[in-house]
């Protein structure tokens, strides 16, 4: 029997949401949690953090660049971690499964080796650095004596302070700071300042925001720039202003952004709005037809009604014609209806 030894480690990525105590997982609802992450982590980024000393039932999204690394979560485990697949998904996809069974945490309530972890990702058919992690329980075999009071990390945990980082997606690699500026930035009040020298500090940030767009407009409007001289910085959009964002407080920018789309939706109205205020002349409904082009095509359709009616009645006649001879011919008179 193999027992884990101390050893030094470092956090793992962890998914930031939350999927509650789950007793049992099945193979396809491992595999479905799977394919729904690789959606859901192209937006989200992922915590540093450590796994311990997890409860039954816990379930943990970690993104692991070797997945074969040994996962330290502060249980000691009396067993050999085994790795075996499975098809899922009607065979389109191999779901690896990495069990280790007979686990307890050092120095705490637990009496007999009863936790069992199961990893599950994706080896084919899916992205394989995502791991979900399951911990439930089985039959419980004795504790070792001599592992009882033996834990398996240092504590305390080291504290971590590395910001979360995108694991995939457009912004793979990219921290994700909580706040946009840091401690050498005017954006953000320092610690200890009064609410008065908070104003004060978010006003004289406002004003270098509309000196700073008062020379753009300067700039944009001068026709381009002369020769020897630097072109300056392309303007960004709103929403990719990386200026704007690290050098003024959320408040302050979203003031900032409101007073700029004003200005922008004025530039459009103001022609519809003030363009002309007198009203324009009516005009009757006749006046854009000719009176003597009307009469002509009034007298050729009066024309082609007399020359229709006049076929119709030749054609009445004819009939009528045609109805006397086949009654002279056979001697019998046509059958009247009685009313």
């Amino acid at each position: 029997m193999a027992f884990q030894q101390m050893q030094q480690e470092s956090p793992v990525l962890k998914y930031p949401e939350d999927f509650g105590l789950h007793p049992n997982v099945s193979l396809e609802t491992a595999a479905n949690m799977l394919l729904r992450a690789i959606q859901t982590s192209q937006n989200l980024p992922y915590n540093w953090t450590f796994i311990d000393k997890p409860q039954e039932g816990q379930i943990y999204l970690l993104f692991m660049p070797n997945p074969a690394q040994p996962l330290n979560d502060g249980i000691r485990w009396q067993d050999q971690e085994n790795r075996y697949t499975m098809p899922v998904q009607r065979g389109a996809r191999e779901l690896e499964v990495a069990e280790v069974k007979f686990g307890f945490v050092p120095n705490s309530q637990d009496t007999a080796a009863w936790r069992m972890r199961r990893r599950y990702r994706l080896h084919k058919g899916g992205h394989p650095q995502l791991v979900l992690v399951h911990y439930s329980r089985v039959p419980p075999i004795q504790i070792v004596p001599s592992l009882l009071n033996n834990p398996i990390r240092h504590y305390p945990l080291r504290q971590i302070t590395d910001p979360p980082i995108y694991v995939m997606g457009d912004k793979m690699g990219q921290k994700a700071f909580p706040h946009p500026a840091g401690p050498h930035q005017g954006g953000m009040p320092q610690v200890g300042m009064t609410p008065q020298a908070m104003i004060a500090q978010q006003n004289s940030n406002m004003e270098a925001l509309e000196r700073r767009r008062e020379r753009e407009r300067t700039r944009d409007g001068s026709g381009g720039v002369g020769v020897g001289q630097r072109p300056g910085p392309p303007r960004l959009d709103d929403d990719e202003s990386a200026d704007e964002s690290e050098l003024l407080s959320t408040r302050t920018l979203a003031i900032a952004r409101y007073r700029r789309n004003h200005e922008l939706m004025e530039e459009v109205f103001r022609q519809a709005a003030f363009a002309s205020k007198k009203p324009s002349p009516s005009k009757r409904i006749y006046e854009g037809f000719d009176q003597a082009d009307l009469e002509a095509k009034a007298a050729k359709l009066q024309g082609e009604v007399e020359a229709l009616q006049a076929r119709a009645a030749e054609r009445r006649a004819q009939k009528v014609a045609a109805d006397d001879v086949v009654v002279t011919a056979s001697g019998h008179a046509p059958m009247e209806i009685v009313t």
